[in-house]
């Protein structure tokens, strides 16, 4: 339970609104009970009246019947206006939630998400927000009205017989604490079971979409297809789990709401009040009692819910209560201007088991372009991920224009650098919403800048019809090819004005003539700027001020281009096969 409280601060944000669909969902029932009530008590009434003619005469048909239009009437109105309040405030939580756990979730840095399932993490954000929904709608709103109206009743009854008041009450309250109580400790395992297969089909099922070209290539659908009917069948196992406690519990609410009605029949057949023999009374009790399963019945479904949102705010909190490991500074210095790099004795790993970076040391001056070549797992995209602040060293210092990184804030040292990663994110929006983020304060009188950078990437084909920026590009791009993918993240590269450049394998993917041209290009651009290339592939390495290359994380050997060719073996037999 103690998982929920972050969440329920959070409704503060929708009191009143809270209160709106709290208030109407009261109103509502009350007017539900009273109309059942008042139409037992009125045909009771009417069937006595009309024993004799005089008592028919007397008898005042216009009075009730009004009553039970106007009750017919505001039971309506106020179920609609509670609809609209409560889901309104519904979505607004919802949405004051997402804010609030992306908020949390933005600070965190790779090694805070270290073993979280880009899938996990996705259901964590959609789905198990979503069923926090319940917490609100379908606990705390019936739970509350359930039982003001038990107090409402009280006093009603109260009126006309206080012992009947008592009893009535005393059963609806040990009703209302005894039924979820009970289901939720009973329901509790198998709604985290059917929380935790829901989540691992999702996975199953979001891994399989996005990796099909591979699972195809290496003939893996089966496979997969085999765990995806197994996570299936597990979801379905325990939702029929589920459905078998859910039944129980609303067998056993009908069976105690039933006892309750013979109960209140049986005490009130003696007589009610000062009114014996009972008459009209005692069909009012009655009918009464009946009509409190409307108030009584969220209370069978109720310890589900409960149980299903606290196991999503357990998830919720593994993820927003983390400190970040990674953290800036206020960004008291100045920006950064020159662009020189030194990076000193840095010892990294991404566990306590093994190192990726031992002891590593690199200069590299303002205005220098320097590549970083070596084999697969030796260390490259790691030092970048350190440069980035993306990852903190275990030992040494990274340092940009004489001051160590964690001086600078997080938006200054975003600006002073420009990054084209192995892997291109394109999100979900027009080919202009993919490249403005790379201009700040873009505005659409900087269409012309967009336009002509595509074609200097050779992105003319892109450029067809009236509003080409226009164009959608989907979720990933998958509008696009590899390479025109590439190329998008060298556009962005060249649109943003920053004094560093890193490039992981900004090429990758593109044949010969287009890595030269692309390489060019960039180049160009950082004619004045500090550029580091990480690179499998030897094109352009004569135009590099100097070539390390590395070794289980240590540089074994640095130089130009002819002192490597002239000096290192293996540099001159890998340019040889290579280029």
């Amino acid at each position: 339970m103690k998982a929920l409280f972050p969440y329920i601060k959070r409704f503060k944000s929708q009191a009143f609104m809270m209160f709106i669909g709290l208030f109407l969902s009261v109103t509502t029932l009350m007017a539900g009970i009273g109309l059942l009530s008042l139409s037992g008590w009125f045909l009771s009434a009417t069937a006595v009246a009309g024993l004799t003619v005089l008592s028919a005469q007397m008898f005042n048909y216009f009075t009730p019947a009004g009553g039970v239009r106007f009750l017919s009437i505001v039971r309506t109105a106020s179920r609609y206006g509670e609809r609209l309040a409560t889901h309104e405030a519904t979505f607004s939580l919802l949405t004051d939630l997402r804010c609030w756990v992306w908020n949390k979730l933005l600070p965190l840095s790779a090694k805070n998400l270290q073993g979280v399932r880009q899938g996990d993490l996705l259901n964590r954000l959609v789905a198990d927000i979503d069923t926090l929904d319940h917490l609100y709608l379908r606990l705390i709103t019936p739970l509350a009205a359930s039982l003001l109206m038990m107090i409402a009743l009280y006093f009603f009854v109260g009126h006309f017989d206080i012992e009947l008041a008592r009893t009535l009450c005393a059963v609806l309250l040990a009703v209302w604490i005894l039924l979820p109580t009970t289901f939720y400790f009973l329901g509790r395992k198998p709604g985290m079971a059917q929380l935790e297969t829901k989540r691992a089909l999702r996975v199953q099922v979001l891994e399989y979409i996005q990796g099909q070209a591979e699972i195809t290539l290496f003939g893996a659908q089966q496979a997969y297809r085999t765990r995806l009917e197994q996570a299936q069948t597990a979801m379905i196992s325990s939702q029929n789990a589920m459905n078998r406690v859910t039944a129980l519990s609303q067998a056993c609410l009908i069976l105690c709401h039933g006892f309750a009605v013979l109960l209140m029949l049986y005490l009130a057949a003696s007589g009610v009040g000062s009114s014996v023999p009972p008459g009209p009374r005692l069909a009012m009790i009655v009918f009464l009692t009946m009509a409190t399963i409307e108030m009584m019945m969220p209370l069978a479904g109720a310890f589900q819910h409960l149980s299903a949102c606290t196991a999503a705010a357990t998830r919720l909190n593994e993820v927003v209560e983390q400190a970040p490991c990674v953290t800036f500074a206020n960004g008291e210095c100045s920006n950064v201007s020159a662009g020189n790099i030194s990076v000193s004795n840095i010892e990294f790993g991404y566990s306590d088991k093994q190192k990726v970076l031992n002891g590593l040391n690199l200069e590299i001056a303002t205005g220098q372009k320097v590549a970083l070549l070596g084999q697969t797992g030796c260390g490259k995209s790691s030092l970048l991920s350190l440069l980035t602040r993306e990852w903190l060293p275990n030992n040494g210092q990274v340092r940009i224009d004489g001051r160590d990184a964690g001086e600078y804030s997080e938006q200054q040292l975003r600006q002073s650098m420009s990054v084209v990663s192995q892997r291109i994110y394109l999100f979900s929006g027009t080919l202009r919403d993919n490249l403005a983020m790379a201009i700040t304060g873009f505005t659409r009188k900087d269409d012309d800048k967009l336009i002509a950078v595509l074609e200097k990437v050779g992105l003319q084909s892109l450029l067809q019809g009236d509003k080409p920026l226009d164009m959608w590009l989907g979720e990933g791009g998958r509008q696009l090819s590899g390479g025109e993918q590439r190329r998008i993240g060298v556009a962005r590269a060249l649109l943003r004005d920053a004094p560093i450049l890193l490039l992981d394998e900004p090429t990758e993917g593109l044949d010969k003539r287009t890595e030269r041209e692309i390489l060019r290009l960039l180049f160009e651009f950082a004619a004045d700027k500090t550029m580091l290339m990480i690179s499998h592939r030897l094109t352009a390495m004569n135009k590099m001020d100097s070539i390390h290359l590395m070794e289980q994380g240590e540089i074994r050997v640095s130089g130009s281009h002819a002192e490597l060719l002239a000096n290192d073996a293996y540099y001159a037999s890998l340019f040889k096969r290579l280029a």
